[in-house]
């Protein structure tokens, strides 16, 4: 391998506690010349936040190196030439939209944008976003997890909020985050790498591994985070590489 994708939420930290080792990983793959970005499909935070969490947990990550969905959406729009929609998601994500450009709005909007709301996540909300969408707007999910690792245990993700608008509606979302080829697409250009020749690290054996396989990437699993054996067992999918976490990866380097 010549690069890494690596996951976030479950890969460097679970909750607001660093994975132990994981730090030192990033330090040796910097030093042996290894390129590696970070996608992600968090939603509550904009990109600069993302990263100012990672330094207050210890670790040196710019945020150039941060690949989120929002980004991945706001060139969809910008491409489109279609440049308002409804943002249904939590946290200080939609700083993201509006620095660039974007028009949050809540009627003649171009899309639904549904990420990680949170509590967000209430009928009135849903139901606003199902009247736009009857109305002309299409659904973008800026991911589709079914649930994510917690400090207090799983909870849902947005996946099983973007299934109900989709069955109400008719329509289908576009995917903007992982797996979306695209979207591993940005990350990988930005390293300058094929992806035959990166791997992606994640907890998820669907978004992550499987994703990256069907880019042409290796798919590293951890077994931290929201990683679970029977999940693992059900899915259908082989890894091609299992590592108790991010940190016995330096072993291999």
């Amino acid at each position: 391998m010549k690069a890494f994708l690596i996951d976030l939420d479950g890969v460097l930290y679970v909750g607001k506690k660093p994975v132990a080792g994981a730090r030192e990983c990033l330090d040796l793959m910097e030093s042996r010349g290894y390129g590696y970005r970070f996608v992600s499909n968090s939603t509550r935070r904009r990109r600069s936040s993302v990263a100012a969490r990672l330094n207050e947990m210890g670790y040196e990550i710019s945020e150039e190196r941060i690949f989120t969905p929002p980004l991945a959406a706001i060139e969809h729009m910008r491409r489109s030439g279609r440049e308002r929609c409804f943002l249904l998601a939590a946290g200080d994500v939609h700083r993201d939209f509006e620095d660039a450009g974007i028009t949050i709005a809540e009627k003649d909007v171009d899309y639904v944008v549904v990420g990680d709301a949170g509590e967000r996540f209430t009928f009135e909300n849903l139901n606003m976003a199902l009247r736009l969408i009857l109305e002309g707007a299409e659904i973008m999910a800026l991911e589709r997890d079914r649930y994510w690792m917690q400090s207090d245990g799983l909870v849902l993700s947005t996946g099983p909020f973007v299934a109900a608008l989709e069955y109400a509606t008719g329509k289908r979302a576009e995917l903007m985050g992982k797996p979306a080829r695209d979207f591993f697409g940005l990350a990988l250009r930005d390293l300058g790498v094929k992806p035959e020749d990166a791997a992606m690290i994640g907890d998820d054996i669907l978004t992550d591994v499987q994703g990256a396989q069907q880019m042409g990437m290796k798919g590293f699993l951890v077994k931290t985070g929201k990683y679970r054996k029977d999940a693992v067992a059900g899915s259908g999918v082989t890894p091609d590489l299992v590592l108790d976490s991010l940190a016995t990866l330096a072993e291999r380097l």
